[in-house]
This record gives structure tokens, C-alpha cells and sequence, in this order.
């Protein structure tokens, strides 16, 4: 899991652009598409292979960020009486089918394993698919029909899963929903049933979680905005820039970097994933044949170092209260649990995908965090390994054996895999250090209040000068600390530092105790 998440709103200004596209160039990002790869998506859109069964009488919709158009998932939520009475749930989660636009063993396929995952970048995006596929002809946008695969997850009246179904099936989503509107709308009551079961069967999701030890954590975002520049003065933390040039302009407009906790809703939908994606690691131990994403558990280290950090950010973590339970009971909007969430991210780290066939399983096949055997199959318009999932899932359910392009990709999708998300990994990185020198660059010497997140122990054991990470209350930056004069730096407190350094694609941001 990365380390921290970076939302962008709005346009980069000129020498951030600039910044971006040597970082594209250095770190081998691939650029457009081939022609060949276009000429067979254009034709794959216009041509796709389309499912006999039509579920298009579901009204499915979508939620997602206001601005994306690669929908890879919706869904429909209901209410159902069981056997006997009981009563309970049915999710129906639609997944975009990639594999009726994309034919094993031609150009688009090899494309899309060279590039293993989409990338995002402040600028834009580098898609796994060509954009008239992932933005058009195989995303589930609304009133349109789409080929998808479906599944129908019947839940108890707590929430466990009792059947699974999955098949192809032609659909059609009735609205494109964002997360705001849908927290507005169920927190008001006005959500329609649909709509607002989506709490209900989340809180249920969750508490089960909590039973099996699963961690979610609500790690806030770095997000830059667009905002309006009043009377063309800026503020702190902001940039001006006009939308023709990237030149400064004051009262054009300005970006502003800012913290976002998640909304409930977001944990809410990330269940209904969590829950499509257990149900699919269970089908492929069923059948034999599979690909998990498995997560060791953390070694004790790893736990005792956290404990220490809890204890310098003032945050009561007793013995007999599991790492699972602290987590959960940690508010995002607090900037010290907010600090401690980002630092738990850590532990998730060494993520495998985990190949196993014909019956002969591997010796981990759970997810340390899901607390479960769990796969991904949820976005396959964004990631790769996502489309062969899904044919091993429907062939478990067919009782049919898996197709033999799935079977023969199986040995290295893990390699790619891992190396697509070494490099998305490294992209946000980078992309982070570089929007926070652009909207810093000219603060150099300036005084922030922050608080010291993380120090890097072995230099302090070894005796060298005392680095860290400190997070600023404003802006949202979290930069690079270097302690002075053989000083420790004070883990977990308060500390006034001064920046010394920040230019987009030269020097990241950096910062002294002041």
C-alpha cells in the first residue's frame, strides 16, 4: 500500500509540467500508444464480444471521483428473504469485462503487459487501455450498454456471504454517483433504498471484519485544489497561474495542497470490493486454480516499533488491546492518530500475488489485513492481473477448466505484477515531492509548525545526524526533517522547522528544526 495517496484537482502550472515530464522520461513511463494497439482498440470497441444474458433491468450505478470515467465497477443493493424466512441481502457488483474488447496474443494484450496498471500523474493519467476503451467503450458509464461480468453476492441478515454467482451478462448503469453526494444523501435520508443500504450492509461488512482481525485504515489524503484567488492575493500554502501559459497571474486562480479524511462512504464501498474480492479467492481455492493477494503477517519488530511511535505521539495503545482494535478507534482528523495511520501503512507492506494450480495450494493464502484469503478482481480497466482473475473465477463457477491463455500468462503475471507496482508506487512518490517543491518553491526560510512522524532510528543508534519526516498542519505537506548539531529529533511532538530547500525536479522539499 503506498504511503500516501495524492489526489489532484485542477491544472499543474508551467515548471511543475515541465518537472513531470522529465520524471515520465526517467523513470521510463511508457508515452502514446502505437498505432497498431489504437487501430485494434478502436475496431474492439466497435466490435466487442457481448454476453447472451442481459441483466440490463438492474439499475446499477457507480461511485467514484467526480471527474473519472474509467468505471470499472457498479452495483445494486437489496433486500431478500432466504429459505425459511430469513432474511438478508443480495449485492449485485458488475465488473467491466476487458476481455470482450481485448483478444489474447494481439497488440492491445501486449500493451496492456508492458504496462501492468494505469499510472496517475497531477497532469493526467497514463492509461493501461487506450481511452476508447478505458474512458469509452468498456466503462460502465452511465446509460450505456456494457458487456460486464456480474456477480450476485447473497449475504445473511449479519452480513456473511451465503452464495455467489458470477457470469457474463450485458448491463447498463443508471447514474454516476460521487462519494459526497452519496455521504449527503444518506446522512440527509433522502437516499433511495439502493443507495442507502449501501451503509447498512457496510457497517455489517465491517463489524465482521473486526471479528476475523481485518484493518482498514482511513489513511488521510494529500489533495491539491483548485481554489479561487480573491482579489488576487494568495494564500499560504497556494500558487496563482493563469490557464493559458502556467505564468503567475494573481486573481487568476490558485492550487492549494490541504488534507482529506475519508468519507464513510468510501469505507463503506471499499467493503463491497473487500467482499467481491474474498468471494473470488474463495472460488479459485475451490477450483484449484488461482491468483491471491496474499500479505504475510508483521513481524513482531515491526508491531513494537508502531507501539514506540504510539507511545512519542501521545496516542494510549494498552497491551491487551490489539493493533486491529487501536486502529479502528483512531480519528483521521486528528493530526497526531492522522500521523500514526500514516506510519501503520508500513506494516502492509510485501504484498504478494500468489499463483497456485491444480489443487496444490500455497502455504500462505491469506491477506494479514483483509484477515482472509482475498484476490484482486475489481478493476480491471486499471490493472492488469484484474481480467485473468475474472476468467478463472467464471470457469470455477462453470465447473469448466480456466482458458488456456489464462493458464499460460499465470507463471509471470506475478514478475509483472510486482514490477507495474514498483513503478506506480515510485510515480506517486515522486509526484508527491514534486507538487509539494512547486507549491513551496518560493517559501524558502520560511517558519512551519508540523509535527515529527517518523525518525529514522538506525542513524540515531549509529550516532549519525538525526533525520525524520515531519508533517506540516498547513499546507499539507509532509517533507524531510535533518536535526542539528548531533539533536535528536522529538518524535512525536510539536516542532517549528524552517525549509531549506524546494524546487520541483531539482531538490524536494526539506526542512531544519527552526
Amino acid at each position: 500500500m503506498p504511503r500516501r495517496h495524492l489526489r489532484v484537482l485542477g491544472a499543474p502550472e508551467a515548471p511543475l509540467r515541465a518537472a513531470l515530464r522529465a520524471l515520465r522520461g526517467e523513470l521510463g513511463v511508457p508515452d502514446a500508444f502505437p498505432l497498431q494497439v489504437l487501430v485494434e482498440a478502436e475496431h474492439a470497441a466497435k466490435s466487442p464480444r457481448l454476453p447472451s444474458y442481459d441483466a440490463t433491468d438492474i439499475p446499477l450505478f457507480t461511485i467514484d471521483p467526480p471527474t473519472s470515467t474509467d468505471l470499472d465497477q457498479a452495483m445494486h443493493l437489496s433486500r431478500r428473504t432466504g429459505a425459511g424466512g430469513a432474511r438478508g441481502y443480495r449485492v449485485r457488483y458488475a465488473i467491466a469485462d476487458v476481455a470482450a474488447f481485448v483478444t489474447p496474443g494481439t497488440a492491445l494484450d501486449a500493451e496492456a503487459h508492458r504496462r501492468v496498471t494505469t499510472l496517475y500523474f497531477p497532469d493526467g493519467q497514463v492509461p493501461l487501455h487506450p481511452a476508447c476503451l478505458s474512458e469509452g467503450a468498456a466503462s460502465l458509464l452511465p446509460d450505456h450498454t456494457r458487456p460486464a461480468v456480474l456477480w450476485t453476492l447473497d449475504l445473511d441478515a449479519d452480513g456473511r456471504t451465503e452464495s455467489v454467482d458470477v457470469r457474463r451478462a450485458l448491463v447498463r448503469s443508471r447514474a454516476k454517483l460521487d462519494y459526497a453526494s452519496v455521504q449527503k444523501e444518506i446522512d440527509a435520508g433522502t437516499a433511495e433504498e439502493p443507495l442507502a443500504l449501501l451503509k447498512e450492509i457496510g457497517h455489517l461488512r465491517e463489524r465482521l471484519e473486526v471479528e476475523r482481525g481485518g484493518i482498514s485504515l482511513h489513511v488521510p489524503e494529500q489533495e491539491i485544489v483548485e481554489r479561487d484567488d480573491i482579489g488576487g492575493h494568495e494564500t499560504p500554502g497556494t500558487y496563482a497561474q493563469d490557464d493559458t501559459g502556467g505564468h503567475e497571474a494573481p486573481g487568476a486562480y490558485a492550487l492549494e495542497l490541504a488534507y482529506r479524511a475519508p468519507l464513510p462512504a468510501d469505507a463503506w464501498n471499499a467493503q463491497i470490493s473487500l467482499l467481491t474480492g474474498m468471494a473470488a479467492a474463495e472460488l479459485m481455492l475451490g477450483g484449484g486454480t488461482g491468483i491471491l493477494r496474499t500479505l504475510p503477517a508483521a513481524p513482531d519488530g515491526a508491531v513494537g516499533r508502531l507501539r514506540r511511535t504510539a507511545t512519542a505521539l501521545h496516542i494510549d495503545w494498552p497491551h491487551h488491546v490489539s493493533y486491529a482494535s487501536l486502529v479502528r478507534a483512531l480519528d483521521p482528523h486528528d493530526p497526531r492518530h492522522a500521523a500514526f495511520l500514516q506510519e501503520c501503512t508500513t506494516l502492509l507492506r510485501g504484498a504478494h500475488y500468489t499463483v497456485f494450480r491444480d489443487g496444490a495450494l500455497p502455504d500462505i493464502t491469506t491477506h494479514s489485513a483483509v484477515a482472509a484469503p482475498y484476490a484482486h478482481c475489481t478493476a480491471p480497466l486499471r490493472r492488469l492481473v484484474d481480467r485473468y482473475t475474472a476468467e478463472l473465477c467464471l470457469a470455477a463457477v462453470a465447473g469448466t477448466p480456466a482458458p488456456e491463455w489464462v493458464l499460460a500468462a499465470l507463471d509471470t503475471l506475478p514478475d509483472e505484477m510486482a514490477g507495474g507496482s514498483r513503478l506506480a508506487g515510485r510515480v506517486e512518490r515522486e509526484c508527491v515531492d514534486l507538487v509539494e517543491a512547486a507549491l513551496l518553491r518560493d517559501r524558502v526560510g520560511e517558519v512551519f509548525d508540523g509535527w515529527v512522524v517518523d525518525v529514522e532510528e538506525e542513524r540515531s543508534v549509529k550516532g549519525g545526524p538525526a533525520r525524520g519526516i515531519v508533517q506540516l498542519e498547513s499546507p499539507a505537506v509532509i517533507g524531510r526533517v535533518d536535526g542539528r548539531n548531533g539533536e535528536p529529533l522529538p518524535l512525536g511532538e510539536r516542532l517549528r522547522v524552517r525549509l531549506t530547500q524546494a524546487e520541483p525536479g531539482v531538490a524536494k522539499v526539506r526542512f531544519v528544526p527552526a
